[in-house]
């Protein structure tokens, strides 16, 4: 019984374990990301191998912007000059993306910083996984 009990304390430490995430870890945000995978509600993961485009975010003092840009073969960027306005802010012991544009308002948890992934979950239950995106050119 005892061995149960303390299978259980560990499986529960296991399951409860989050990166607690700081207000310092907000500007690791800021940059270039693609899309790595994304998790359905129903827990299938849909990879991305290639993106056409990639999202540039830009954030100071918790508010900025997201926009996407298309990588070109000299190491530039392509971008129609769209951005979606961004808010940081939080909600209980979690920080929030506050997305805005002209048509639109939504929000995504922010589940994991790291200086290399990102993870953020939306209200649908999609957990979209970034990768830091490297630049690259045939010059």
């Amino acid at each position: 019984m005892k061995k149960i009990v303390a299978l259980l304390i560990i499986g529960s430490m296991f399951v409860s374990c989050k990166q607690a995430i700081s207000e310092k870890d907000i500007a690791k945000i800021n940059g270039y990301w693609e899309i790595e995978n994304v998790v359905l509600a129903d827990g299938t993961k849909k990879d991305y191998k290639i993106n056409e485009t990639i999202d540039f975010f830009e954030i100071k003092d918790n508010k900025g912007f997201r926009q996407k840009v298309m990588p070109q073969l000299d190491g530039t960027y392509l971008t129609n000059d769209i951005k979606e306005k961004i808010s940081i802010s939080t909600e209980g012991s979690t920080f929030v993306i506050n997305y805005e544009t002209d048509l639109a308002k939504w929000k995504e948890e922010i589940i994991e910083i790291k200086d290399s992934t990102f993870v953020v979950k939306s209200k649908q239950e999609l957990e979209y996984h970034y990768k830091r995106a490297k630049p690259f050119s045939l010059k």
